[in-house]
């Protein structure tokens, strides 16, 4: 390994420094048989949700990591006062070439580097071959979903009432007039609905503050008796992945409450895989009117699913963080939650169905739209915990370098929620052995792992100053382990 220039020590002081700034994140890893071990105990302790923090984070912790202009600022000088070696593809193909061929990687890995500045490929083997991406499909999720909905955009969850009786109008005839039970119009529960919108990072303290202003709302009107109803309508076709019940995912409905999981890791951040809900959206709404009461309504009957009528009022709503946030949550956290969340509010923005089939259209279709090299690509979920999944390493290279256009600033989230590596998210505990130590607080890549694939793709400060992207695919790893110490080596090798 060549030995590092004065201008790595100063790039990799920027990034330290900031990487420093922001603090560290939760930690995620690593795999075993395909599913995640979360440090849940660490992770809790920290109470860190994403790679940059944004307004209504926790008190006394840092602020918000500098935006995405910045990051890279840091990181080198104007690209026009660089220039790359002319060598450098020759001295890649001889660094890394030998490197790919480990058996750690199995019999056939693909690797793409370009220059994110021009785009020129510098080093690629089988760049254009199909393969399991794993998790590192969720940065064409963040490419598709920063492109159609923009970075500003959020998921609302609302309480509406189609109820004469919460807006004051009786049209319910003669004052007085009973339905047989001998009970008035007048007296019965207003019916209202809870109207799921997609948000996966609906938390207890925003369903807390959106029950406290429905029965506010609802006072106002003299309304103090309410049923309960709930609507999931958002979301088409099959509720479960086709991993089936797995405690990586919960059931993919419009409507959850701390990602249905049934242990502690919802009460401060959600990350890393935890026991999982049957029916998240039945739970958010008996949570809702637990809340509802606690707020002084009275409740008749447990909540019901039903779609709330066309004509409803809305009486509350809460947002979630915008897109932009959510981005750099599911890619530091590698949160699948979220990342079956913003594939189908892509497809619901292109008037697609919020389905696995919908979602998958819309993604590779404003992929297509952005002119991105997809041939061979299937994307059958936004997570990529689906077997069936492909993608190319010259793909992956060409979202990041996207990311990182200077016209294409919307997609900036892309780059800054990719985990710190050594330092956040599924990078926190890597890039500690001998031969991978100099990407320590250099790399900021998304990881993946299922059983037998593991990948890696991200960007790096390489020779000359240039931003580098940055791809490796591995198929019939033998082991994760070996497999991700083989690939941090890898990249390590990109900053020399």
């Amino acid at each position: 390994m060549l030995e590092p220039k004065v201008w790595q020590l100063t790039a990799g002081s920027a990034v330290l420094g900031l990487v420093l700034a922001a603090g560290a994140v939760a930690l995620a890893g690593p795999w075993d048989s395909g599913q995640r071990k979360a440090e849940r105990d660490w992770a809790a302790a920290q109470g860190r949700t994403g790679g940059a923090h944004h307004p209504g984070g926790h008190p006394g912790k840092p602020a918000p990591a500098p935006s995405a202009a910045g990051v890279l600022d840091e990181l080198a000088p104007p690209v026009e006062s660089l220039s790359a070696p002319a060598d450098l593809p020759a001295g890649l193909r001889k660094t890394l070439g030998p490197l790919l061929e480990s058996p750690d990687l199995g019999p056939a890995p693909a690797a793409s580097v370009v220059d994110v500045a021009t785009g020129e490929q510098l080093f690629g083997e089988r760049a254009d071959r199909p393969m399991a991406p794993a998790s590192t499909i969720k940065i064409a999720t963040a490419v598709a979903a920063l492109s159609a909905l923009g970075p500003d955009h959020r998921i609302g969850t609302t309480v509406v009432t189609a109820d004469d009786k919460a807006t004051g109008d009786d049209k319910g005839g003669d004052e007085g007039d009973s339905e047989g039970d001998g009970k008035a119009k007048g007296d019965d529960p207003t019916e209202i609905t809870l109207v799921g919108g997609g948000d996966a990072t609906l938390d207890r303290k925003r369903l807390r503050a959106l029950a406290e202003d429905t029965a506010r709302a609802l006072r106002d009107r003299g309304v103090h008796e309410v049923a309960v109803r709930f609507d999931v309508s958002l979301y088409s076709g099959p509720r479960e992945h086709p991993i089936g019940p797995n405690d990586n995912i919960a059931p993919v409905t419009a409507l959850m409450n701390g990602q249905g999981r049934l242990d502690d890791s919802a009460r401060d951040s959600f990350g890393g895989p935890a026991p999982r809900s049957g029916d998240p959206a039945g739970d958010a709404a008996d949570a809702f009117a637990d809340l509802l009461r606690e707020s002084g309504l009275k409740t008749s009957g447990p909540p019901a699913m039903r779609k709330a009528p066309k004509d409803a009022d809305r009486l509350a709503v809460t947002y979630s963080r915008p897109v932009s946030a959510l981005v750099e949550r599911m890619l530091t956290n590698s949160d699948n939650d979220i990342a079956e969340s913003l594939v189908r509010q892509t497809a619901i923005k292109a008037g697609r169905p919020a389905s696995f089939a919908g979602a998958q259209q819309a993604v590779q279709a404003e992929l297509k739209v952005q002119k991105l090299p997809v041939g061979g690509a299937l994307l059958r979920d936004g997570s990529g915990l689906n077997r069936h999944d492909r993608i190319t390493s010259g793909l992956l290279t060409a979202l990041l370098a996207r990311a990182a256009d200077p016209d294409r600033p919307e997609l900036r989230p892309v780059l800054t929620g990719l985990p710190v590596a050594g330092f956040s998210g599924t990078l926190q505990g890597r890039y500690a052995d001998a031969d991978a130590i100099t990407g320590s607080g250099m790399i900021r890549a998304k990881t993946g792992t299922l059983t037998g694939v593991n990948s890696l793709a991200g960007t790096v400060v390489g020779p000359g100053g240039r931003l580098l992207a940055f791809a490796f695919l591995a198929e019939k790893a033998p082991g994760p382990d070996t497999a991700q110490r083989a690939l941090d080596h890898l990249s390590a090798e990109l900053t020399s």
